[in-house]
């Protein structure tokens, strides 16, 4: 019954937004391409010879474009060719379109990523204090943005930044290949990206995006590279992805200590689905550990988990503040996998020495359910705070063929509590208690299956 009122309010709340003539998601509009009005990058003088700098064209195109954005936008066509830029902006009622053969590379010259302030929710930059290099492609304040194609490719060339990151000769964080802050009604679909300098797709302070069917491929010993970042995003989709680096696949986060706890916009309402995932040194699906803005309301549902360290990973720490709370992953298949689950309260890395080891973090009402695993080393790693222990983390159905099958013990607990059911091998005693959970696991995935379906 319970789920039948919830069910009925979604489809009156739907009804009632379509009466008001409330605009829909950019995704339920027009398909891809078919904006009424079309330019191509030559005609602004860009030359796709991989040599050329198109810069310049890029930006004059994008400013050209403007004047479309009341009757109903534009599409920037980028034709077969391997087209070099630095950094470029793009603008609202936009759709990049990038043809089958077509290549966007980014330059090697870090003085053709310009120079922008940190995030306000991170108070510096991620690999070094003060401000970041500017990311390849950049959305500010947008509205009804699409990056598309016809498996078109954006390379960032990245290499040479990790050379400089881990030679110490950076002089500012790297930057990433595409962002978005402050926007809202962003897809980006069909599209691979390769060698990202630092993350692959960066939405922040943003909503209504979704990412479909896109490649992500580093090097898999390129340094901290990540795939797919939503960070104090809100209604995210991430569908029908592929996606290979060394860091992590798909990391939310929401702020960074007393700057992300001071800025307070969360990550929330993401539904991550049909998704192939690699991180051959991080944690194919990452929560934090920048998350002092909080993240709940997370739905995850089929994965594909391989050749990876770690699976599923929530990380913290003391400083931290905000919360990770009602997330439930399901249906999940690991091979070759390290740590299988691990959820952690000494993720201790911190933007200055000014945090507050008094803003302790909450993590409660985490399910995880129906979850098979094969040769996989490690089944769980979980690791509390003293002082603000993990609470309400259930487990149900996961069965793990394990790498070493002689092990008295696959599983490390303390400070955490929670339930389980048939779950193999099985799991600590801190995760069996029936009086401390149950309840809550059962509502919060009967929410999830209605939320999605």
């Amino acid at each position: 019954m319970k789920d039948l009122v919830v069910v009925l309010a979604l489809v009156l709340v739907a009804a009632l937004g379509s009466a008001r003539g409330e605009p829909r998601r950019v995704w339920d509009q027009a398909p891809p391409g078919s904006r009424p009005h079309s330019v191509t990058i030559t005609e602004f003088g860009a030359v796709g010879d991989g040599k050329t700098i198109n810069t310049v064209p890029f930006q004059n195109a994008v400013f050209y474009v403007r004047s479309f954005a009341d009757k109903g936008g534009a599409q920037l066509y980028v034709p077969k060719g391997r087209w070099l830029t630095g950094s470029f902006n793009l603008t609202s009622h936009l759709t990049l379109y990038l043809e089958k053969g077509a290549v966007i590379i980014g330059a090697k010259e870090s003085s053709r990523w310009p120079i922008v302030e940190p995030l306000p929710s991170y108070g510096q930059g991620q690999d070094l204090p003060g401000p970041r290099h500017q990311s390849l492609i950049n959305g500010y304040n947008l509205t009804d943005v699409i990056i598309t194609g016809n498996n078109g490719i954006i390379d960032g060339q990245g290499s040479v930044w990790w050379e400089w990151l881990l030679s110490h000769e950076l002089n500012h964080s790297r930057p990433h290949l595409v962002e978005f802050l402050y926007s809202e009604e962003i897809v980006i679909s069909n599209l691979t990206f390769l060698n990202s300098p630092a993350w692959s797709i960066h939405p922040v302070y943003s909503s209504n995006v979704k990412v479909h069917n896109v490649t992500i491929e580093t090097l898999l010993d390129a340094p901290l590279t990540d795939g797919i970042v939503p960070d104090s995003c809100s209604n995210v989709f991430i569908e029908d992805c592929t996606i290979s680096v060394s860091h992590e696949a798909i990391s939310l986060k929401s702020g960074w200590d007393k700057y992300g706890i001071g800025f307070g916009r969360p990550t929330s309402d993401i539904h991550i689905r049909s998704v192939d995932l690699l991180s051959s040194s991080g944690a194919a699906l990452a929560f934090g550990s920048e998350m002092s803005g909080g993240i709940s309301n997370i739905h995850v549902d089929h994965l594909r988990i391989h050749e990876s360290y770690k699976a599923i990973s929530f990380k913290t720490s003391r400083g931290r503040g905000g919360y990770i709370e009602e997330v439930v992953i399901s249906n999940v298949q690991m091979h070759d996998v390290y740590i299988g689950i691990e959820f952690t309260g000494n993720s201790s890395s911190h933007p200055d020495s000014t945090f507050d080891p008094s803003e302790l973090p909450v993590i409660s009402q985490i399910t995880m359910k129906n979850m098979v695993g094969t040769n996989i080393s490690v089944a769980g790693v979980l690791s509390g705070i003293d002082t603000a222990p993990f609470t309400a983390i259930c487990l149900s159905n996961l069965n793990f063929s394990m790498v070493d099958s002689v092990l008295s013990s696959y599983w490390s607990c303390s400070n955490v509590s929670g339930y389980s059911e048939l779950v193999f091998p099985e799991p600590c005693a801190e995760l069996r208690d029936p009086s401390s959970s149950a309840s809550i696991c059962f509502s919060l995935s009967s929410y999830s299956a209605v939320a999605i379906a």
